[in-house]
């Protein structure tokens, strides 16, 4: 997903994109979304979120 992608998401969840760098932006939205912000970290290959929206772009 590209970043405008992104701010679009961030926008529709609440989240102003401001400045941050793509990662930031993601985690942003993870934690809006009570989900864990596990966005390519060291967390991620293990999160179990499958049906994540950002598993195609996360290591």
């Amino acid at each position: 997903m590209n970043m405008a992608q992104v701010k679009d998401v961030a926008k529709d969840r609440g989240v102003k994109p401001g400045r941050m760098k793509k990662e930031d932006l993601i985690r942003a939205i993870q934690l809006q979304e009570g989900n864990p912000q596990c966005f390519n970290t060291n967390f991620s290959a293990e999160c179990g979120q499958e049906d994540c929206l950002w598993r195609g772009d996360c290591k």
